[in-house]
C-alpha cells in the first residue's frame, strides 16, 4: 500500500472572513488564522480574564488620547493571519478601523497560561515576521511580565523570524511602551 504525504489545507485572510461571513463559525466561537492556520483558542478562566482587564486598563492610562486599546479584537497581520490578540494598543480612534482591521500595533498582549508555549513561540515568531516591536506576555504561570523587542529573521523558528530581547520583569517592576517612553506601568498592575 503507497503512503501519502500529509497535505494541510492552507488559507488566507480574505477567505477565513468570509467564512466568518458565511456563519460557519459559531457566534463566539473562539477562531483564529494564524500563518494559513485555524486555531482553536483555550477556553479564558477568571485569572485570565482580570489579566486582559487590568492590561487594558493600564495601557488606556499610559497612552491616553489619540490611542485605542482594543480586547481580543482582531489585527490584519499579513494575507494569512488575523490573530485576536487579548489586548492590543494601535493609533487613532476606534471608527478609524470601521472598514478594516487594524494592521499595525504599537503594543501588543497576550495574556498566557495554558497558552504559554504557543504564546512564546509561534505567536512571537507570528508577531516578530509582522514586524511588531513591542510584545508582551502577561506570563500567569511565573507571574511576570515578558517584554518581546527587536524582530529579526531566525530561519529555525516556526515562521522564520523571533524576537533578539526578551526581558522577564517581576512584579515589582515597571515597564515602558516603546511608543510611550516616559509612561511608566507597574507588572504588579497587570496581573490579578
Amino acid at each position: 500500500m503507497e503512503t501519502l504525504p500529509f497535505q494541510r489545507r492552507r488559507w488566507t485572510r480574505k477567505e477565513y472572513d468570509r467564512l466568518g461571513e458565511l456563519g460557519i463559525f459559531r457566534p463566539g466561537e473562539p477562531v483564529e488564522l494564524i500563518a494559513s492556520q485555524l486555531i482553536v483558542s483555550e477556553p479564558k478562566g477568571s485569572p485570565h480574564a482580570t489579566a486582559v482587564g487590568l492590561t487594558a486598563d493600564a495601557l488606556r492610562v499610559a497612552f491616553g488620547a489619540g490611542w485605542t486599546v482594543r480586547v481580543q479584537d482582531p489585527v490584519a497581520l499579513d494575507e494569512e493571519s488575523e490573530p485576536e490578540p487579548d489586548v492590543v494598543v494601535v493609533s487613532g480612534d476606534r471608527r478609524d478601523y470601521r472598514d478594516a482591521h487594524p494592521s499595525h500595533a504599537a503594543v501588543l498582549v497576550e495574556v498566557a497560561d495554558s497558552s504559554l508555549a504557543f504564546d512564546r513561540e509561534e505567536k512571537a515568531s507570528l508577531y516578530a515576521r509582522a514586524g511588531v516591536l513591542d510584545y508582551w506576555i502577561v506570563n500567569l504561570v511565573d507571574r511576570a511580565l515578558e517584554v518581546h523587542r527587536e524582530p529579526v529573521p531566525d530561519a529555525s523558528v516556526p515562521l522564520g523570524w523571533r524576537y533578539a530581547a526578551v526581558d522577564v520583569l517581576s512584579p515589582g517592576t515597571t515597564v515602558s511602551p516603546l511608543a510611550r517612553p516616559k509612561a511608566r506601568i507597574a507588572v504588579a498592575d497587570l496581573l490579578p
